[in-house]
């Protein structure tokens, strides 16, 4: 825990000076299609990868969106481009393989769906991807009236998608 702490005032005071702050490790495990653990030099860390919302385990798509994250991540070296923290502790970030954007990657697969209340800037780019990957109906838009996991995990059935910035 302390380790965690110290990266993370780290990365807060790096990241005002350097904005593209990248650290390097190796993905440990995949905990579903949005989070992964990662071993860095100073320590295991959980990551929320930024811009992206998977299904959930026990939703339509869950399984196959872990999977390909798995096959895409798993026991390979990452770099990490943190974005900040979130509520549960865990390191918000873009997360890369080699020069491929995993975040992205998953979006154009349609394993996970953009995740319209954080996404900022040229990351919204990835909101094309998402309506390519639902036009020819992959991943999780196999399924129609695909529910957001962020509607999903509120038990409600009725729900609307906002549209992508």
């Amino acid at each position: 825990m302390r380790t965690l702490i110290l990266l993370l005032v780290f990365l807060l005071c790096g990241a005002a000076r350097y904005p593209h702050t990248v650290l390097v490790g190796t993905v440990t495990r995949v905990v579903d299609g949005d989070t992964i653990v990662v071993q860095l030099s100073s320590g295991v860390i959980r990551v929320r990868l930024y811009g992206i919302d998977a299904p959930e385990h026990n939703q339509p798509g869950g399984y196959e969106s872990a999977s390909t994250l798995r096959w895409m991540v798993e026991r390979k070296q990452v770099s990490l481009e943190p974005i900040n923290q979130d509520r549960y502790s865990r390191m918000v970030a873009k997360v890369f393989v080699g020069q491929t954007n995993v975040n992205a990657e998953m979006v154009s697969r349609g394993e996970a769906w953009v995740y319209r209340h954080y996404i900022k800037g040229p990351d919204r780019q990835w909101c094309t991807f998402e309506s390519e990957a639902r036009d020819k109906r992959l991943g999780l838009w196999k399924v129609r009236n695909a529910i957001p996991p962020w509607t999903f995990r509120h038990h409600t059935n009725e729900y609307s998608i906002p549209p992508c910035p």
